[in-house]
């Protein structure tokens, strides 16, 4: 996947990212970059969809990693099968 936005230093940025924990509201996520809680960033799937994702904590640091958790801002159609995942009814 692809992410990009703005880091704690205020410098944009664009790379590729983990993502693990895969739910149909977001995702943890692994990056090289310090990130503000309360952010904004967009996320880009291998199937070409962009979403726009708010990054709600920050769950563990190593060797240069950071692991965020994030959500998703948009709902319905645009995030559906977004991780090419089709999860169950709630």
């Amino acid at each position: 996947m692809r992410l990009s936005g703005e880091d704690r230093e205020k410098c944009a940025f664009t790379l590729g990212a983990k993502a693990t924990n895969l739910n149909r509201h977001g995702a943890a996520i692994f990056v090289n970059r310090d990130l503000v809680v309360g952010s904004t960033v967009l996320i880009g799937n291998g199937r070409g969809t962009q979403v726009a994702a708010r990054v709600v904590s920050q769950a563990l640091a190593g060797n240069g990693m950071r692991t965020y958790g994030i959500e998703f801002l948009e709902e319905g159609a645009a995030i559906q099968g977004f991780w090419g995942i089709i999860f169950p009814g709630p």
